[in-house]
This record gives C-alpha cells, structure tokens and sequence, in this order.
C-alpha cells in the first residue's frame, strides 16, 4: 500500500474521546492534562451564537434568492448559499458527536433541525456511518469511508475492477473533484434510501417517521422557495449549482483528513486508541480563516482523538497532543492546506496505477 504521509515536525496538543479507557495508556496521560485544562467542557454560548448567526444569515440569502429571482443574477447566490449549508451541516457534525450540549435530547434535536430539516440529510444515517469511521478511521473492513465505492482507496481493492468501474479507478485522482460535485445530492440520496430501507443504527419506526417528515418538509420548504422566486428553468439552475458547490465544499472540508494516510493491516496487531487516531489523521495548518472554511475539522488529529470536544477548544489542544506524540515517538502529521490535497490526490493516483500500467 503506498504512502504519502508527510510527518511534521512535532508540537503541542491534547485529546482523547469521551468514555475512552484511561488506564496504562498511552493515551491516558493526555486525557488528565485535558481535562484539567477544561478544554472538554462544553461551549453553548459559543455554539448557540454560532447557530444563531447562521440562522440570520440563511434567512438573509433566501431573501436575497426571492428579491433577484427575476434576474439570472440570482445564480450568484448560490456561493454564499452552499456556504451557509456546509456551515449547517458543520453544526449537525458537532451536535453528532455531543459537542454543543450536555443533553442527549438537545443534541440529537440540534442535529435533526440542521441535517434533516435544512439540509435534507438523515441525522440517524450520518451518525451511524460516522461513528464507524470514527472508532476504526482508514480500516478497510471496518470504516465505511474507505470502502469499495465509485472510488477506492486501496491496491488490493482497484485490482478486481472492470468496465466503468476500471476507468474511474484508472483515472480517480483527475476525477475526484468533479465527482464531488455531486456529493450534495447524493447525501440526499444516501439518507432517503436508508430511511426507506430501514437500514443503520437503532431504526425505530417513530425516529424513522419524524426525520422522513423532516427531509419532506426540507424538499418541500426548498422547493417552493425557488418556484415562488423563479422560473422552473431558473430555479433549476439555481438548485444544481448550489447542490454542486456544497457537495465541493463539504468534500474539500473532508478530503485532507485522512486520504493518504496510514491504512491498518486488517491482519495485523490492532492499535492503541492514541496510534489508531493520530496514525490515521492529517491536521491542516493556518488560522481562523481556515478553522471557518473547515469547520475545525483541520484539527483532525484532536477531533479524533476528543470526538465530544467542542470546536473552539480543538485549537488550544493542538499543542498538548504535538508535545505528547513527540514525547512517545509518535508522527504527528500537518501540513499546508494545498499540500493536504496534493498528498490526498497522489494517493488516489497511486491506488489506481497498476490499473494504468
């Protein structure tokens, strides 16, 4: 399996998730020094400005969309739109993982309103997808983000490719951009047929209900706001370009975590959480310009490593887990924004190499 990881020269930071065993760890240690620097105790002030903002400011857009729905002009707005989108499912992530409330119910209300109701996307099936990535990231029997699908991330998997399938494969690396175009509505797609199917996490008929009524009214709500505002052509313009520039970007927020890095033998020693976390992660230097555009998922060795942590701490973590890592002899791996994706994108290429030759 060939490698791009490019460790970087080591730091500080801390982190570990919640409800992770402590003792005789190498993980242990961080934990404690966490915890007694407050950084997983929650922000709701944080988040709750947060939410609020947002709300405002998808309500300021849709005005806009209805105000120059006249005009082909209107199209613009589609930029700000499926940023204000990603920003939502931003929150749906961190509600997925118990950052913004203490409540179980809060949270899980939080990411219903932000994944199911404005955007769409079945809370119940990103959780449960999500969580498998999370408890074995970059494991190729066990992490849904690394399996056989359009793409593949391994050799050992391109290898049995035919067809369309071979040349996708074949080309992956120069497609991986506009293929996440589509991404917006697949994630539509993914959440409708799971609710259909009643396939994931705990499927209760009543949650299944509510979050199917939810991603109806969504559609519906979404809907009527682009007819009322536009021609049917227009508005569907206006909805291809905004489902593709979200999917881009929620895509590109994605892409450098873990494309590129370490893949664990599925016959090999398993790890330690600590080695399975930071082993498998890419943390993307730069400021809060780049903390905004990713949603804190730049900090993705911290993430990892404190799933419940809220997003604003990420960074002030960051220095205790570069120390810890150093001190065990553990890569911890950063890099440029740019260099993220090029290392993401030259692993794609390589998996898909012997398919070439």
């Amino acid at each position: 399996m060939p490698r791009t990881t490019r460790p970087a020269a080591p730091d500080r930071s801390p982190g570990p998730p919640v409800g992770a065993a402590e003792g005789g760890s190498e993980f242990a240690p961080l934990l404690r020094q966490v915890r007694e620097q407050g950084l997983l105790e929650r922000r709701t002030g944080w988040y709750a400005t947060g939410i609020a903002v947002n709300a405002l400011a998808l309500a300021a857009v849709a005005a806009g969309t209805v105000l120059l729905g006249h005009s082909w002009w209107v199209l613009a707005l589609a930029l700000p739109f499926s940023v204000l989108w990603a920003r939502t499912a931003f929150i749906g992530h961190d509600a997925g993982h118990a950052q913004i409330a203490a409540s179980r119910r809060v949270n899980r209300a939080i990411g219903l309103v932000h994944g199911n109701l404005l955007l769409g996307m079945s809370r119940m099936w990103w959780n449960d997808k999500h969580n498998r990535h999370h408890a074995n990231p970059n494991h190729v029997d066990k992490d849904p983000d690394v399996g056989v699908g359009v793409l593949v991330w391994t050799q050992r998997q391109a290898a049995g490719r035919e067809g369309v399938a071979r040349w996708l494969t074949r080309h992956q690396a120069r497609l991986f951009l506009p293929l996440l175009l589509l991404e917006g509505v697949a994630l539509k797609a993914a959440s409708v047929r799971m609710l259909w199917a009643g396939e994931g996490e705990r499927r209760r008929g009543r949650e299944r209900a509510l979050e199917g009524a939810l991603i109806l009214a969504h559609l519906t709500g979404y809907t009527a706001l682009l007819l009322s505002a536009m021609p049917a052509g227009r508005a569907l313009a206006f909805a291809a370009v905004h489902h593709a520039l979200f999917g881009l970007h929620l895509g590109c927020s994605f892409a450098p975590n873990h494309k590129g890095m370490e893949m664990p033998d599925p016959d090999g020693e398993p790890w330690g959480h600590l080695r399975r976390q930071v082993l498998t992660s890419r943390n993307v230097r730069g400021g809060a310009v780049v903390d905004w555009l990713l949603g804190g998922l730049n900090h993705q060795i911290e993430h990892h490593l404190f799933p419940s942590m809220p997003r604003p701490h990420l960074r002030l973590a960051r220095p205790l887990v570069r120390r810890h890592c150093r001190a065990l002899g553990v890569p911890y791996t950063e890099t440029g924004l740019w260099d993220s994706y090029a290392q993401a994108l030259r692993h794609m290429h390589e998996v898909g190499a012997p398919l070439r030759g």
